[in-house]
């Protein structure tokens, strides 16, 4: 095992790892932070998405050794002071969700999305690599439009 520093929803946090550890195994095992979830464990189904300097990222492909010294923020760290984020406020007025098992990966593609340039936004590609087993996709569509379309968001994704 080797400890690691991760900067993780604002705070940096000392962790241990194996060399084989994935960023979703540490911050699973050893933060708690249970938005982050495992499902296909190959990086095809979004449920372990989370924003690692700016950029959504499959924690169940990533060694957390390579995130040191990143910035990572999951579901956990987006609500502040009590108020959810603009996009996990959009996913729930658009109920977006059934079982939400899928929604904090889909919400954390969609933070990442609107970090990005209003010209290099895409909600297609922000919603590829994503699976909703429940079918939600028309309401996680409009989410995503409803976000998109709030001034200082940057306008509509593509």
């Amino acid at each position: 095992m080797t400890e690691l520093t991760l900067h993780v929803n604002g705070t940096e946090h000392i962790v241990r790892a194996t060399a084989d550890d994935t960023l979703l195994d540490v911050l699973r095992r050893e933060l708690q932070l249970f938005s982050v979830r495992e499902t296909c464990g190959i990086g095809l189904c979004g449920s372990c998405t989370v924003v690692c300097d700016g950029k959504a990222v499959s924690s169940c492909l990533m060694l957390a050794l390579a995130a040191e010294g990143q910035t990572v923020t999951t579901a956990e760290g987006l609500a502040s002071g009590g108020e959810l984020h603009p996009v996990q406020q959009a996913f729930a007025d658009a109920q977006a969700f059934q079982c939400s098992f899928c929604t904090p990966g889909f919400v954390m593609s969609v933070v990442a999305m609107l970090a990005e340039p209003p010209e290099q936004r895409c909600m297609d590609i922000a919603l590829s690599g994503h699976l909703c087993r429940c079918a939600s996709y028309g309401q996680i569509t409009e989410a995503v439009r409803q976000i998109t379309a709030v001034p200082g968001t940057g306008g509509a994704g593509r």
